[in-house]
């Protein structure tokens, strides 16, 4: 019975996840076919910073490509928790390979939505790693209702807003930024 305990209650989460999107960004959803991921966090009040970075790393091509993409979108709260030091260095010129570095570690290839990271840690019995565009992987557990996204080197980022769907993928915001395996701040 143990056994099922775990993929049984993360299977009970699913259905609370419905109203799970309605968020800042779910406003942007209403041209939901044209809108793409780049179109959506420029328009975001609340990813100034994540478009920016996306901007200085040339990604944004990417970004308005089919896709599909899910993006793990820190807020710029999440950014203010980093120093403003390390986020001016990161967006110098000569820093763009470990600003895309960064950036990439927050894409995942493919369309996950919430049910389906869920679904991934019933079958890996609460947990689901993935694979970001950038190669290292996330490991996705669960803290209460939430899932909490932990990177290489122990950092945790809470998704508090999941499933905003865009004509190319979609975007779950996270609540800290996460770090790629071999990436340093200056």
């Amino acid at each position: 019975m143990k056994f099922l305990a775990i993929p049984l209650s993360l299977f009970a989460l699913l259905s609370s996840f419905i109203g799970f999107s309605q968020t800042p960004l779910a406003a942007l959803n209403n041209d939901l076919l044209e809108q793409t991921i780049i179109r959506s966090t420029g328009e975001s009040k609340i990813h100034k910073m994540l478009h920016a970075a996306v901007k200085a790393a040339d990604l944004e091509e990417t970004l308005a490509s089919d896709g599909p993409f899910t993006v793990f979108a820190p807020s710029d709260k999440a950014f203010k928790k980093m120093s403003a030091n390390k986020i001016e260095a990161l967006l110098k010129p000569e820093n763009k390979r470990a600003l895309q570095s960064f950036v990439t570690y927050h894409i995942v290839a493919g369309n996950l939505t919430a049910s389906e990271i869920l679904r991934a840690m019933c079958r890996g019995k609460g947990a689901a790693s993935f694979t970001t565009i950038q190669g290292n992987e996330l490991l996705a557990t669960m803290d209460g209702l939430d899932i909490i996204l932990t990177d290489c080197f122990g950092n945790s980022a809470r998704i508090t807003s999941a499933d905003s769907s865009q004509s190319n993928g979609v975007i779950h915001v996270i609540d800290s930024v996460i770090l790629p395996n071999q990436f340093s701040l200056p």
